[in-house]
């Protein structure tokens, strides 16, 4: 990722970034303008994400700059994949650790059997119920302003596709996923789903984007790493 002055950054410039946990897409996006208008003193240069990660999942985030922010409805098209890790049992109302647990399922009768025959179900296309804790426009309000107040609702299915799962890890009560799937998925939604095909409850208590299109996390600079390269072209005569 070379970062030259003015000129790089409005011609357009695509940052990796390996979004820290409890950070908003928006915070990352919010931190690369003042990095850029401090190296640059150019208030006007675009910055613009490509596919939001909750707060509560980190790894790769697609940044455009200038001319690149153009392409950010392409680059949010591809397809993503994530490393998620799942709890057995349980669920919660924002189907992740955004809300306390507020059931608890039987979960004797799960082995890794099925486990492995459930998540079959889950490949192809598909339509998938968005969580209400979720940023999705209902009537105009945020849904999960909705959610927060209390109001009771299901929200529309919209249509997605997962192309891969796979198993990393299973130990009850935790269940741990490679997932490639289209823009658009809510994991926190399979999460849930996987708990009902289990005949049990599931929620998401860890998410990290590994890739999104042809880009990897491997790829990705920190917060701090993307500072110090700020840093440096700051200090050049």
């Amino acid at each position: 990722m070379e970062i030259n002055k003015t000129e790089t950054l409005k011609e357009g410039s695509v940052f990796l970034v390996d979004k820290p946990y409890t950070w908003t897409s928006f915070n990352v996006v919010g931190k690369l303008k003042v990095l850029i208008r401090r190296a640059t003193g150019d208030k006007t240069i675009k910055v613009g994400h490509a596919g939001t990660l909750d707060p509560l999942a980190s790894g790769l985030l697609v940044v455009c700059t200038g001319k690149a922010t153009k392409q950010v409805n392409e680059l949010m098209a591809q397809q993503k994949e994530y490393m998620a890790t799942i709890k057995i049992g349980e669920t919660t109302p924002s189907f992740d650790l955004e809300t306390k647990p507020d059931q608890q399922y039987p979960t004797d009768h799960i082995t890794r059997t099925t486990i492995d025959e459930a998540i079959k179900g889950f490949i192809g296309p598909q339509l998938q119920i968005p969580p209400l804790f979720s940023a999705k426009f209902v009537d105009g309000k945020r849904a999960y302003k909705y959610a927060r107040q209390g109001v009771d609702m299901e929200l529309k299915p919209v249509p997605i596709e997962i192309y891969d799962i796979s198993v990393i890890s299973f130990e009850m009560p935790l269940l741990e996923l490679q997932i490639r799937c289209s823009k658009g998925t809510y994991i926190r939604s399979i999460a849930r789903d996987i708990g009902k095909a289990l005949n049990s409850g599931a929620h998401l208590v860890q998410l990290r984007r590994t890739a999104s299109g042809n880009f990897r996390i491997e790829d990705a600079l920190t917060i701090e790493e993307i500072e110090k390269k700020f840093s440096s072209i700051c200090n050049q005569p």
